[in-house]
């Protein structure tokens, strides 16, 4: 069986796009007849049969306020890929897993490394102004792509960042969403009553509550909207370690927190009933969240430093990072024509199903839909002939 191995960190049950991502792959490459394996970490080590193969739970350390659990390194997953003897190595980390690129090449594997985070937009967000941050980014990215067979970006604004340094290895493969579960129908009157007033418009944050997703420039856009008299509602669908300090600062507006929303058609429904959905952080380098609300018919209030307006087309408004623009581009989603907003929404992410992303990764693998396997006999993990990539 030719196996492709997935390893990623900062993989929870709560998890958003990561995992997301992760299983939709697992299952398109399932569809093309591979076996999957995916190694995250977890409290206790585990195997869990799935439909496209097996996960792989490993005990890993807890990272302190975050909720996540991380591998130390390299060396934490090494000897499970040696009794795997992967065929294709696909890592969804740029921390603690960026030396897998070194032992696959020692292994004879071909491996690719997907950039989830910009790194120099990232380091702005933690580190003061006046530090190389640029050339610290660099240095880091160098090193990253000195180890893999191929670097995937999910965007243009996402690939910048190795496109300076003339990366020759890059792809760029958008993810995608499922149309099917995130459609305009799901939306729901009686949901809707639920979480919001008739005459309010309903608004919504599908986010982890955390530093870099800036989740308090919602509440404060909230806040000017309701100073100019506009009577909106915000649900905020996710949690994280900002929960607590923002439900303080929101508790005299009209925000509702209802947590992580584990149930997929619950969210699918919120996301359909909601009038706008708001993507505050300026440091996206996809932004699933909005295209499945836009595969749902809602219309998008971005932060115009991130991805999401590559994302977003004409399918929403990208504002820049404060409480006033926020709430200038929500007004004027608000004041749009409803029906027209939400055909242009479903529109647009038709243009990104998950078959296009399956194809596009198995190709920055050296494989696609059409390989045949018969021809690459293994050898202790190490494909006779290997394809080369474009």
């Amino acid at each position: 069986m030719s196996t492709i191995v997935q390893v990623a960190n900062f993989v929870t049950p709560s998890s958003g796009g990561l995992r997301t991502a992760l299983d939709r792959l697992a299952e398109g490459y399932g569809t093309h007849r591979y076996d999957v394996v995916q190694l995250i970490p977890g409290s206790s080590n585990s195997e869990t049969p799935m439909a496209w193969g097996t996960r792989i739970t490993l005990r890993a350390p807890a990272i302190p306020g975050t909720g996540y659990r991380m591998f130390t390194g390299a060396d934490a997953v090494t000897p499970t890929l040696a009794r795997l003897r992967p065929y294709r190595l696909e890592v969804h980390d740029r921390t603690t897993l960026r030396g897998l690129g070194a032992w696959a090449q020692r292994c004879g594997v071909r491996s690719l490394v997907v950039s989830h985070e910009r790194l120099d937009r990232l380091l702005a967000q933690w580190l003061p102004s006046q530090l190389p941050l640029a050339a610290a980014a660099d240095r880091s990215n160098r090193n990253l792509t000195a180890g893999f067979d191929a670097v995937v970006c999910t965007t243009a604004w996402a690939a910048e960042e190795f496109e300076r340094l003339r990366t020759p290895k890059l792809r760029c493969v958008p993810l995608g969403v499922d149309l099917a579960q995130f459609h305009p129908d799901r939306s729901s009157p009686r949901l809707r009553a639920e979480v919001a007033d008739p005459a309010e418009a309903l608004l919504l944050m599908a986010s982890r509550l955390s530093k870099e997703k800036r989740p308090g420039l919602a509440i404060d856009a909230v806040q000017e909207l309701s100073r100019r008299g506009r009577r909106v509602q915000l649900v905020v669908a996710g949690d994280g370690p900002l929960r607590r300090r923002l439900q303080e600062r929101a508790a005299h507006l009209p925000v509702q927190f209802l947590g992580f929303v584990a149930d997929k058609k619950r969210l699918a429904t919120l996301l359909a009933s909601a009038d706008a959905l708001i993507a505050p952080g300026p440091v996206e380098t996809f932004g699933l969240a909005a295209l499945e609300a836009l595969a749902s018919g809602t219309p998008v209030v971005a932060n115009a430093a991130s991805a999401l307006p590559e994302v977003l087309g004409g399918a929403g408004v990208a504002a820049h990072g404060n409480a006033a623009e926020f709430a200038d581009a929500i007004e004027k989603l608000l004041n749009a024509p409803t029906d027209d907003q939400r055909r242009a929404a479903r529109a647009r992410a038709e243009l990104f199903p998950w078959s296009t992303t399956v194809t596009g990764f198995l190709a920055a693998h050296g494989i696609g839909p059409a390989y045949d396997r018969s021809q690459h006999e293994h050898e202790g993990g190490r494909p006779r002939r290997q394809p080369q990539l474009r």
